[in-house]
């Protein structure tokens, strides 16, 4: 029997994680990019384009783009094998300016089979509200590769998709004016009472006086004209490189697919026994041919000869994990047991289940 498994046990020595900068723990509220999304068309593609009839979209598009251009296309049939239509998105990032550059994705909607060579022509690019805010125009860069043959194809990545790096120009600026900001609040990317706290402490500390209010576990206001400086920028640059010690929640990972089980450092576990065995069936095959008798008129045929047997592999035993064990004492624990990472896994649900595994447990 053949187990492929990968094991990783990552964390911590000390309990409490190091002291992170207040910019990598929180979102500021108001201050976020916008996403922006538009269709159109590459062109210049190997053959690879979408087809008419299955794509009637793209004939439209190009009809559309090429009397734009002066061209009169009107009840003409176009079928070009070059031609793919897309969607394009990018994301505007806060406080972009006009003329300056975005990275942008593209995407076929149609039966393109690739977009690799292919050049996006001018794209509008719409944000939520209906207004254009950038105009996207490149070489599209394709993340894949596909090629085929007569009666097989192979594929390698996602050719039908694609980037195009700078490939798209801000047109049209958000209208968000941040001098006029007197009250900003901190989002928590991962809410929690005591991280909220010491957020609010260190600003407080920073500026000598009450400019930050929790409010929540995952949100904490900023009065901004109690700070007594210039400007939102500068309260802003002054403040989010404080560094505070987050607190986070035990937590177990445990991805299924690959046997990989990740324990953060605050897992712990109550006293429990836990014995864990396995049984491995083993079928053989060895066929015997048998020939007939000399000068007979019988033939040769082959009988089929099978061996099963049910192996009970004498397993660890019963093994007893102490109370409020560590991470350490769970990993020495079942390291000493002599599971396999899978069979860890098994372990690891059904101490979950007798509500001795005190972490959040968590399996994709």
């Amino acid at each position: 029997m053949i187990r492929l498994a990968i094991l990783l046990l990552l964390w911590a020595l000390p309990a409490q994680a190091g002291p992170i900068r207040i910019k990598d723990l929180v979102e500021f509220d108001g201050v976020r990019g916008n996403d922006l999304v538009g269709y159109g068309l590459v062109v210049g593609l190997n053959g690879t384009g979408d087809g008419i009839r299955n794509a009637p979209f793209t004939e439209e598009i190009m009809a559309n783009l090429l009397e734009r251009l002066g061209v009169n296309v009107t009840g003409e049939q176009i079928r070009p094998k070059n031609v793919a239509a897309v969607f394009v998105t990018a994301r505007l990032p806060p406080f972009g300016r006009s003329g300056g550059r975005l990275d942008v994705s593209v995407s076929a909607i149609g039966d393109s089979k690739s977009l690799l060579g292919g050049t996006l022509i001018m794209t509008p690019l719409n944000g939520a509200d209906g207004q254009i805010y950038a105009v996207a125009q490149g070489t599209v860069i394709a993340g894949g590769i596909s090629a085929e043959g007569a009666a097989a194809r192979v594929v390698q990545g996602v050719p039908t998709a694609g980037l195009i790096p700078s490939g798209a120009r801000i047109e049209r600026e958000v209208d968000f004016d941040f001098t006029a900001v007197t009250s900003l609040r901190l989002a928590l990317r991962e809410p929690d009472f005591t991280t909220a706290a010491r957020i609010e402490t260190a600003i407080n500390r920073e500026f000598g006086r009450t400019v930050a209010t929790m409010t929540d576990a995952g949100t904490v206001a900023l009065d901004l004209t109690r700070s007594k400086m210039s400007s939102p920028a500068h309260v802003m640059r002054r403040l989010e490189n404080l560094l505070v010690e987050p607190e986070t929640r035990a937590r177990v990972v445990v991805d299924q697919r690959s046997g990989t089980i990740v324990m953060g450092a605050d897992v712990r576990i109550s006293r429990v026994a836990v014995a864990q065995g396995n049984l491995t069936l083993t079928v053989e095959e060895a066929p015997m041919v048998v020939q007939p008798n000399p000068f007979s008129m019988g033939e040769t045929v082959v009988v089929p000869r099978s061996n099963a047997q049910l192996e009970k592999d004498p397993g660890t035993g019963l093994a007893m994990m102490p109370e409020t064990a560590t991470l350490s004492d769970v990993v020495a624990g079942l390291n000493a047991l002599g599971v396999a990472p899978y069979d860890m896994i098994d372990i690891l649900k059904s101490i979950n289940a007798a509500g001795a595994l005190h972490a959040e447990f968590v399996v994709q």
